[in-house]
């Protein structure tokens, strides 16, 4: 994953609520797998195996956060259980088949979260966060990004 994408990643957590961290989740997922499966065209296998694992870290991470008390997360258990074979399926074998797979199921379900966020309407999770501003802004052809209220003492006062 670049630089960019993470800082992108980053600054979208940022100002997330609970509905829109599963979708940046799954972005970052889909990041992961899209890194496996160019490092697997080009043949370099540590890097498939790297990419491959950190995706799989990742579906874990979803399968721990499940809140059982929800009917819906007996129901996603065993489908993040079955993506998660997958992965190992494709490190074993060296495969893109297997993460063409769990791209195709994931995106289903991406596609329900996507649905499910745009009806969130809570407050984001951080609190006191900078808002970043980017916009076209006197230069051609360059992104610039504006960090407001960017106060000098950011942290934990003791």
């Amino acid at each position: 994953m670049t630089q960019e994408k993470k800082q992108e990643f980053t600054r979208r957590l940022s100002c997330c609520n609970r509905g829109e961290m599963i979708v940046i989740i799954y972005d970052i997922l889909f990041s992961h797998l899209e890194d496996a499966l160019a490092a697997q065209e080009k043949g370099a296998y540590e890097e498939f195996r790297e990419a491959t694992g950190k995706a799989g870290q990742v579906v874990r991470r979803l399968m721990d956060d499940l809140d059982f008390s929800y009917p819906i997360a007996g129901e996603l258990y065993p489908i993040y259980q079955f993506v998660s074979r997958l992965l190992a399926l494709a490190v074993c074998k060296n495969t893109a088949q297997n993460i063409q797979d769990a791209q195709r199921i994931l995106k289903e379900l991406y596609e329900s979260f996507v649905e499910a966020a745009k009806q969130d309407s809570s407050e984001p999770l951080m609190q006191h966060a900078q808002q970043v501003v980017a916009g076209m802004t006197y230069q051609k052809g360059s992104l610039t990004e504006t960090v407001q209220g960017s106060d000098s003492s950011r942290g934990f006062f003791a």
